[in-house]
């Protein structure tokens, strides 16, 4: 969504890196599920359909309060067996297999090629029938088997072209963590996957791992994305973890060094209006990666002090980013029990209606993109955005190497499938204030009926 402001002249301030944060800063955000609507170029959820597991030797279990020896205990089916393999030892074959599988589970067909799982399987039995010889050769057999799929946005990463994904990386330390329900109907926190080679990884947390505590905090009953905020620090800080292996395994103190790699994606300054005493907070949001919702509440909150009365939110050229960053971006603007999206997928773990649990952060005008849109929080200025509703989650391959798979799409609050379609604006220059107002007071009567 294309969005004007005229004689601008005042530079972009970037948000700084915030050494002075503490590590167990809790940002008020919940929930980490979902899609987001608006003009992303696509969405990522990091995580590793294998079992990755590291003996850590190095460092002694704690005794913890979560465990007692007297405890019935009952490993889960994903956690049990866990053994790594190194990626010098796994087969070109079942790195190949290992591809397939990720698209037979996931993958929705957005397109009119009607994907028969009959077919998937039958290519599954010519690709394997023979001998592969090279990691090189395995590679390609994976990129043609994914391009002929006919999905623009689903394709391979090389070892290289995976690392660089660290950037989305929520945490600073290399881990997807997942919410589990317990057999108490409470929510317990478990390692999804991990960055091979990341700082967990290598300190020795496991896949399948529960996270007790971050830096002495107990974190039974937060969400994954809160638990996340807590992992998050300045650059090659510690943060220690507490975490228990498996259902059935001993209890660990863990100290990992972080790596956050990501750079600020927000930029912002304030801007006065012409024959006006207000000033509007003008924030530019380039990607939706690790520090975009923590930077963005922090340049809100600046503009504020300085005396901003509206906010404008400039998406034009995002590079899109994490599904769940986007969601909390959103709800920061939204009312409790707003929609910000509906998700849906071939799985029904992916069939979800994304809500805002807490008052919003402001409530002055915005103009923004669709999920505020529909709720009356904001008009849309600029040109029509490109179109594109698809998610995609990246996994990680035993080798390094990853697939991009598109595994659900989503739509606006109203109910609008943007994929293809893209959202039209509601003004196509800069409006005035007054016309702003007016149309979320007008937005607001239709929507009450």
């Amino acid at each position: 969504m294309r969005v004007v402001l005229c004689n601008s002249a005042s530079p972009l301030t970037p948000i700084p890196k915030p050494p002075t944060f503490p590590a167990t800063v809790n940002w008020p955000h919940k929930t980490l599920v979902g899609a987001l609507t608006g003009a992303l170029s696509f969405s990522l959820l990091i995580s590793s359909p294998s079992s990755i597991a590291l003996d850590s030797a190095s460092v002694p279990a704690s005794p913890s309060s979560h465990s007692s020896a007297t405890d019935y205990c009952r490993q889960d089916d994903d956690t049990e067996a866990m053994s790594e393999t190194a990626p010098e030892l796994v087969t070109n074959e079942a790195i190949v297999e290992e591809a397939w599988n990720i698209v037979n589970d996931s993958f929705l067909d957005s397109s009119r090629r009607r994907w028969s799982s009959d077919i998937w399987k039958q290519k599954k039995e010519d690709i394997l029938g023979t001998s592969i010889q090279t990691r090189s050769k395995a590679h390609d057999i994976i990129r043609r088997m994914l391009a002929s799929l006919g999905d623009p946005y689903t394709r391979f990463l090389s070892p290289a072209e995976f690392s660089k994904m660290a950037r989305y990386d929520m945490t600073g330390i290399g881990i997807n963590l997942r919410e589990v329900q317990d057999d108490n109907g409470g929510v317990k926190l478990k390692v999804l996957g991990l960055i091979l080679d990341g700082p967990a990884h290598a300190a020795g947390v496991r896949q399948g791992d529960e996270i007790l505590s971050v830096n002495g905090m107990d974190v039974t009953g937060k969400s994954a994305f809160e638990a996340s905020s807590l992992l998050q620090g300045p650059n090659e800080t510690f943060v220690t973890l507490e975490v228990k292996h498996g259902n059935c395994g001993p209890v660990q103190s863990i100290q990992v060094q972080r790596q956050l790699v990501a750079r600020t994606p927000v930029f912002y300054r304030l801007e006065k209006i012409e024959n006006s005493a207000a000033s509007v907070g003008y924030m530019r949001l380039k990607e939706f990666n690790a520090l975009a919702r923590k930077d963005l509440v922090i340049a809100m909150k600046r503009l504020q002090d300085m005396g901003a009365k509206y906010f404008v939110l400039d998406l034009r050229d995002n590079l899109g980013g994490l599904v769940q960053a986007g969601i909390e971006i959103a709800k920061l603007f939204l009312n409790e029990g707003e929609t910000v999206t509906y998700t849906v997928g071939r799985d029904p773990q992916h069939e979800k209606t994304i809500t805002a649990e807490t008052a919003p952060l402001i409530t002055a005008p915005l103009i923004v993109s669709a999920a505020l849109h529909d709720n009356c929080r904001a008009v849309l200025v600029g040109q029509r955005t490109f179109g594109k509703g698809l998610i995609q989650s990246v996994f990680e391959l035993h080798d390094g190497s990853g697939v991009v798979v598109t595994i659900g799409k989503y739509v606006t609050p109203n109910y609008l499938d943007i994929n293809k379609n893209g959202i039209e604006p509601d003004f196509r220059e800069f409006p005035a204030w007054s016309e702003v107002t007016q149309h979320l007071a007008q937005c607001n009567k239709l929507r009450q009926g």
